[in-house]
C-alpha cells in the first residue's frame, strides 16, 4: 500500500491527495498491476491547461509486472469542458494510436471509480524529455535535431491520419463530417454567438473562411492540437529527438489540413516566426515526412484556410479557459494569463485574411 511520508515530490496533499486517497490508488493500482504495489512518489506536472499531469512513481513487488515503474496519472480537470474527451474516451483514442504505431505514451489503465481519487483518470507510461515549447524552439542543445524532428512529427502526423472512421475502438467519436470545413465554422461561431462579449474581428474571420472554404480531401483521425508543447524531445536519445505525442483530449475525424495547419500556425512558434513548423524548421521537412508516410498531397490554400481557422479556434479556447478562473470555478494564474491571448489571434486572423 501507498506509504504517506513518499507520497509527495512537491507536496500531493497541498492539491488535495491526502493518504486515504493514496491508499485507495494504490489498492486500484495493484487489483491492475496484479501485484502488491508501493507509490514511491506522486507529484503534479506543472503545465496542462486543461487536465491534471502527475508524475507517478511505483514498485509492483510481484506478479507480471514486477519491478519499478515510472507512469504519468492524468486525472480530469474540476470543471469539465464540452470540447474535451472524457479520460475515457481519451484512452481508448491513445489505444488505438499506440496499436497504428504512433509515437504515444502506452496506456496502461483507467480509472472510472469516483471512490478512488474522486474523478476520471487514466495511467501511461511515463516518457523522457521536454515538452516546454519555448525550451524546444529556443534551446541550444535541441539546434542539432530540430530538422530531422520536424521530418519526424511529419511522419508520425501521417500515420495518425491513416486511422479511418469505421475504426472499432473509435465509435464514440460518431459519425465522420460530409463537410469538416462548414462544420468547424458552424461549431465556433456557435462558440462566440454563446459569450457575453462581442468579438467582431473572430466574426469577420469565420465569415472569410465561409467564403473559402475548400472541399474536404478525406476525413481522417485529427489529434487537434498537434503542436509543439505536446511533444516530448529528448536530444540525446536519438537522431530525431522525439520521444512522444502527447495530449489527445481534442481528437476526432476532421480533415488531414486542419492537423497540418494547426501545427505550422503561427500562435505555435513560440516567438520563433521564420521558423514556419512549430516554431522547429521550415514547413518543408515536416511536409515531407507527412507526404512520405501519409500518401496525401498538400494544398497551400486549404493549409492557409485551416491556418485561419486555427486562430481563431485558439482564440475561442482561451476565452472559455480565462472563463474557468474569472467565474471563481477553478482560480488559476495560468488560466488567467490565457486571457491574454484572443488580441494574439485577432492580429493574426486579420494578418491572414489580408484585413490589415
Amino acid at each position: 500500500m501507498a506509504e504517506p511520508d513518499l507520497m509527495t515530490e512537491d507536496g500531493a496533499s497541498r492539491h488535495g491527495v491526502t493518504a486515504e486517497a493514496l491508499s485507495r490508488l494504490a489498492a486500484f493500482l495493484a487489483e491492475a498491476a496484479r501485484g502488491p504495489v508501493t507509490i514511491a512518489r506522486l507529484g503534479r506536472i506543472r503545465g496542462g491547461a486543461i487536465q491534471e499531469n502527475w508524475r507517478l512513481d511505483i514498485a509492483v513487488g510481484s506478479g507480471p509486472l514486477s519491478g519499478r515503474h515510472k507512469l504519468v496519472l492524468r486525472l480530469s480537470s474540476l470543471e469539465a469542458l464540452a470540447f474535451s474527451h472524457t479520460r475515457a474516451e481519451e484512452f481508448a483514442i491513445l489505444r488505438a494510436a499506440y496499436d497504428a504505431g504512433v509515437a504515444v505514451p502506452e496506456p496502461l489503465w483507467l480509472g472510472e471509480d469516483p471512490g478512488v481519487l474522486g474523478r476520471p483518470f487514466l495511467v501511461m507510461r511515463r516518457l523522457r524529455g521536454t515538452a516546454i515549447g519555448r525550451k524546444v524552439v529556443r534551446d541550444a542543445r535541441f539546434a542539432p535535431v530540430r530538422q530531422a524532428l520536424a521530418e519526424r512529427l511529419g511522419e508520425e502526423l501521417g500515420k495518425i491520419h491513416r486511422i479511418r472512421p469505421g475504426h472499432p475502438g473509435l465509435t464514440f467519436l460518431g459519425p465522420a463530417p460530409d463537410d469538416p470545413a462548414a462544420e468547424a465554422i458552424a461549431h465556433y461561431r456557435a462558440a462566440l454567438d454563446s459569450d457575453a462579449e462581442a468579438h467582431p474581428v473572430l466574426e469577420w474571420g469565420l465569415r472569410w473562411a465561409e467564403r473559402r472554404a475548400p472541399r474536404a480531401s478525406g476525413v481522417v483521425l485529427c489529434h487537434r492540437d498537434y503542436r509543439t508543447g505536446n511533444y516530448l524531445v529528448d536530444a540525446g536519445r536519438r537522431r530525431d529527438g522525439l520521444t512522444g505525442i502527447l495530449d489527445w483530449e481534442f481528437a476526432g475525424w476532421g480533415a488531414p489540413e486542419e492537423d497540418l495547419a494547426w501545427f505550422c500556425a503561427k500562435c505555435w512558434r513560440f516567438g520563433v516566426v521564420d521558423r514556419e513548423a512549430g516554431g522547429i524548421a521550415e514547413r518543408a521537412p515536416f511536409y515531407r515526412g507527412y507526404r512520405r508516410v501519409s500518401g496525401r498531397e498538400i494544398d497551400p490554400a486549404a493549409i492557409h484556410f485551416w491556418e485561419v481557422i486555427a486562430h481563431v479556434r485558439w482564440a475561442v479556447i482561451a476565452l472559455h479557459q480565462t472563463d474557468r478562473h474569472l467565474s471563481g470555478a477553478e482560480p488559476s494564474l495560468e488560466l488567467a494569463a490565457i486571457g491574454r491571448r484572443p488580441p494574439e489571434m485577432e492580429l493574426e486572423v486579420l494578418r491572414l485574411t489580408g484585413a490589415l
